[in-house]
C-alpha cells in the first residue's frame, strides 16, 4: 500500500525526533507499505529564519523570502533521507521542484497548478521512500523557486497523495487527533474521530490550526482521505473523508475555533461592488492573501468591511493600508468565535447558542450563518470564556 505521510515541525525539532520519525517509517516499510514523506523545516526554524531576514532587512522582497525560508524543508529532508539510510532503508530527498510542483508565480502564497513527479514515480519503483521538501515549488514560467504560504506542507502533501493515487494521506504531528477545541483553552475538548471534509474546511476556515484550509480544500476536490494523528505512536486519530460520522438530522455543536484579532476596514467608495472588487485587485497585486470576511456593510455614503484570519495576514493588511487613499482601518479589540455544527444552524440550535451567550452576559456584536457554522464578533477580552462556556453544546 503507498501512503503519503506529512510530518510537522514539532515532530521534528532535534536530530533524535528525527531518528523516532525513521524509525516508525522503517516500521511501515518493513510491513510491505511504500512511504512518501513530506516533510515541514524543523522546529522553529521557520519563524528563526523570518526574524534573521527582518535583522537584515525591514523590508525584504517577497522573492528573496522564498530563497530562504524554502532551505527550512530542504534541511529537514536530507536529515531524514541520511536518518532512514542509516537504518537500512533505501531512501531519497528531493526538494519541491526535483519533485515536479510546479505553481503560479506569486511569492509566499504560491497555488500548485500541476504536477509532475517523474522522479518520484521512479524512486517508488525502485522502492525507495521518497522524502519531498513540503510547502515549497517552482513556476514553470519564471523558473523561480515559490513557497505555498504556512501550512503549505499540508497541501504538499495531499496534492502529492492525488497526484501518484496513494490510499491515503498522514498528517501526522504533536497532537492525537482534531479536537472540539483547543485543548490549552478548553481541558476537556474531545477528539473528533470522523470529520466531513465540509466539516473540517469550515473548522480550518475559521481559526483551526490543525490543518491548512487550502489542503482541505484540495482534498475534498480531490477526494483524498485523510488521517489527523500523533507522529509518536499509532493512535486512533482523526478521519477526514467525504463522509463523516453519521448525523442525520442530529443537531449539536461539533467545534469551537477563533482568531484573536479582528480588523474594521472603511471605504470612502459608497459603491459596494466597485470597492471590493478594487480591494481583491490590490491585495493581489500585493501578494497579500484574502483574509476572512466575517460582515460587509454598506450605507451613509461609505463600505465598511470586519476581517479577520491568520495573523501574518491581517498584519501585511495593517502593513499596506496606510499607502491606500480610500481605504481606512481600526484596529480595536475584537475576536471571532465560529460554532462548527453537526446537522445544521437551525433554529433550537442557535437558540441554545444565544441563550448560554445571554447567561454568561456575553453579548456578540455581530453574527454570521452559513449552513455548517456560526461566527460570533465578541470582544476580545471575553474570547475565552465565549468558547468555554459554548463548549458545553458540544455533543
Amino acid at each position: 500500500m503507498l501512503i503519503v505521510q506529512k510530518f510537522g515541525g514539532a515532530t521534528l525539532s532535534t536530530a533524535e525526533k528525527i531518528r523516532q520519525v525513521a524509525s516508525r517509517i522503517g516500521a511501515q516499510v518493513n510491513a510491505g507499505n511504500q512511504i512518501v514523506a513530506v516533510v515541514s523545516a524543523m522546529g522553529s526554524t521557520t519563524n528563526e529564519l523570518i526574524s534573521l531576514a527582518q535583522q537584515v532587512s525591514p523590508n525584504p522582497t517577497l522573492r528573496e523570502m522564498d530563497m530562504l525560508l524554502s532551505v527550512g524543508e530542504r534541511i529537514s529532508m536530507s536529515l531524514m533521507s541520511m536518518a532512514l539510510n542509516d537504518l537500512g532503508i533505501k531512501a531519497t530527498s528531493l526538494t519541491g521542484s526535483q519533485a515536479g510542483i510546479l505553481t503560479d508565480d506569486s511569492h509566499s502564497n504560491a497555488f500548485i497548478q500541476d504536477i509532475k513527479g517523474t522522479r518520484v514515480q521512479e524512486a517508488l519503483a525502485k522502492n525507495a521512500v521518497v522524502v519531498i521538501a513540503g510547502f515549497q515549488g517552482v513556476s514553470p514560467v519564471t523558473k523561480e523557486i515559490t513557497t505555498l504560504g504556512r501550512g503549505g506542507t499540508d497541501t504538499t502533501a495531499i496534492a502529492m497523495t492525488a497526484f501518484l493515487g496513494a490510499h491515503h494521506c498522514e498528517i501526522l504531528k504533536d497532537v492525537s487527533a482534531v479536537f472540539s477545541a483547543d485543548p490549552r483553552l478548553v481541558p476537556e475538548a474531545k477528539p473528533l474521530r470522523e470529520l466531513s471534509y465540509e466539516q473540517m474546511a469550515e473548522m480550518t476556515f475559521w481559526g483551526a490550526k490543525v490543518l491548512h484550509y487550502r489542503s482541505v480544500e484540495l482534498a475534498l476536490r480531490e477526494n483524498v482521505d485523510v488521517y489527523v494523528g500523533p507522529a509518536s505512536e499509532i493512535a486512533d486519530g482523526t478521519w477526514i473523508r467525504a463522509k463523516g460520522s453519521t448525523m442525520y438530522e442530529k443537531l449539536g455543536l461539533l467545534s469551537l475555533n477563533s482568531f484573536e484579532k479582528v480588523l474594521r476596514l472603511s471605504s470612502s467608495k459608497a459603491e459596494l461592488t466597485s470597492s471590493f472588487k478594487d480591494l481583491e485587485k490590490s491585495w493581489a497585486a500585493a501578494q497579500i492573501p484574502s483574509p476572512q470576511f466575517l460582515s460587509i456593510e454598506h450605507g451613509g455614503g461609505k463600505c465598511e468591511a470586519w476581517i479577520t484570519g491568520p495573523g501574518e495576514i491581517l498584519a501585511a493588511i495593517e502593513k499596506w493600508v496606510p499607502s491606500q487613499k480610500e481605504w481606512g482601518l481600526e484596529s480595536g479589540s475584537w475576536s471571532s468565535v465560529t460554532a462548527t455544527c453537526a446537522g445544521t444552524t437551525s433554529g433550537p440550535l442557535t437558540e441554545s447558542i444565544m441563550k448560554t451567550l445571554a447567561t454568561e452576559g456575553i453579548k456578540p456584536l455581530a453574527c454570521r450563518w452559513t449552513s455548517l457554522g456560526l461566527t460570533l464578533l465578541v470582544p476580545a477580552d471575553v474570547r475565552v470564556r465565549t468558547i468555554q462556556c459554548l463548549h458545553g453544546l458540544v455533543r
